[in-house]
């Protein structure tokens, strides 16, 4: 049978039922268990520590009416930068290489951003698609402008987080084959392709983590424009 590039991007799946869903729920065993002891070891520290400096840095940029979206925000952001890691071990699957399921995840909160603004704050809200001092005959212009460029926020959202996890895990599978092809040809490049290799892996996992935290900072600046 001959694999392709890309049959690393297609969802598992166990007598015709799709496996994606158990790959999504997965990370959530890896997290500390409630309990009524605020410190149990070293692990659970970390991991409250991490999820502090997580939660800190997100509601940076809002007001007290956004803190309201923490518990939100903050689980979204662990289950982004967990998904992403754990796809780059060995023989696993990425849910959100998936370009469904990035949109089915950002779609719906920056829709609820929208609506809440529309809701708290309508003039505010609609004053976003007409910049102040706008001349009058490039108002219907500015307009249809800004509301495209409002429309295609959850697309970006979804294609920036899918874009760069699928070229980086090609560029792993890549390098990854032309190691192995070389190894018994060209021993010494064989070598050097294999550090460029390490190199790159230690890349993707910087852009694992760097692309979880920007969707989720990106739906908290599209909140902030709305409350």
């Amino acid at each position: 049978m001959n694999l392709s590039f890309f049959d690393q991007f297609t969802s598992p799946c166990l007598l015709g039922i799709p496996l994606i869903l158990l790959s999504m729920l997965f990370p959530a065993l890896l997290l500390p268990a409630p309990n009524n002891r605020w410190i149990t070891n070293r692990l659970s520290t970390l991991q409250l520590w991490i999820l502090h400096l997580i939660t800190k840095q997100l509601m940076i940029p809002l007001n007290k009416n956004g803190h309201k979206w923490a518990l939100l925000l903050t689980s979204l952001m662990v289950l982004l930068l967990t998904i992403n890691l754990l796809g780059l071990l060995p023989y696993t699957f990425t849910p959100t290489t998936q370009l469904s399921m990035n949109m089915a995840l950002a779609f719906p909160l920056w829709l609820a951003t929208l609506l809440t603004g529309l809701r708290n704050q309508p003039s505010i809200s609609l004053g976003h698609l007409l910049p102040e001092g706008t001349p009058t005959p490039l108002i219907p212009a500015l307009i249809m402008i800004e509301t495209t460029s409002l429309l295609i926020r959850p697309l970006a959202l979804g294609v920036r987080l899918t874009a760069n996890l699928t070229a980086g895990h090609l560029l792993i599978q890549l390098i990854s084959t032309a190691t192995t092809a070389l190894l018994p040809i060209m021993p010494t490049i064989s070598i050097l392709t294999a550090l460029i290799l390490f190199l790159l892996t230690i890349l993707e996992v910087a852009v694992a983590m760097i692309q979880a935290y920007v969707f989720v900072l990106l739906l908290s600046l599209y909140l902030q424009e709305n409350i």
